[in-house]
């Protein structure tokens, strides 16, 4: 039985699906080359290892830079430089290696853990790109914003690698789907659904 209460017990759930959000993404780049790993396979350009560095600005900004404990990193995108490109924390340039990428987002995610550890939940944050509305938000509340945030891009990186190689998982080790599906007989089947529906 788990003897935490209160802010103690509610930051360790948080910590723990921010940690599984941040797992799933970065286990979706394992095992693939360079190009698989940057190609845009979205009309809108989503790539696998552009997720991975976009949600390291996730975290350093709503779990750090909002309550005044910057990060810095020389692969982190600066938006307030004057030559800061729209969306150019969703794509790596090819003179970005792999590796510093993922070593930003561990870094970052380092960071952002430090600050939920270190402060409570009620501590206030100030969101500078979200205007007045950003003004005196709780750490609970960013804390959240930041799991959603990073759920749905790990949830994209599931899209993006099933369409790279068929790899699928929640997790290593578990799919997430039911056993002893026929999946292009099933997939058959929800086409033709379609069709007939149209």
């Amino acid at each position: 039985m788990d003897a935490r209460t209160g802010d103690e017990a509610l930051k360790a759930d948080l910590q723990d699906y921010l940690d599984r959000a941040r797992d799933a993404l970065i286990w979706k780049l394992e095992g693939l080359g360079e190009y698989d790993l940057r190609r845009p396979l979205t009309p809108t350009g989503t790539n696998l290892l552009g997720l991975v560095k976009h949600c390291a600005m996730v975290d350093s900004g709503y779990l750090g830079g909002c309550f005044a404990r910057p990060f810095t990193h020389p692969y982190l995108p600066d938006p307030e430089a004057p030559d800061h490109i729209a969306d150019d924390d969703l794509w790596v340039r090819a003179d970005e290696p792999t590796a510093a990428i993922v070593d930003l987002f561990a870094q970052s995610r380092a960071h952002a853990t430090a600050t939920l550890a270190a402060l409570p939940l009620s501590a206030l944050g100030t969101v500078p790109w979200w205007g007045e509305r950003g003004r005196a938000v709780t750490l609970h509340r960013l804390a959240m914003h930041t799991f959603f945030d990073l759920d749905r891009h790990a949830g994209q990186a599931d899209i993006v690698r099933e369409l790279i190689d068929g790899a699928v998982g929640l997790q290593p080790g578990n799919t997430n789907l039911p056993d002893g599906v026929d999946r292009p007989v099933h997939r058959a089947k929800i086409e033709a659904a379609a069709r007939a529906a149209e």
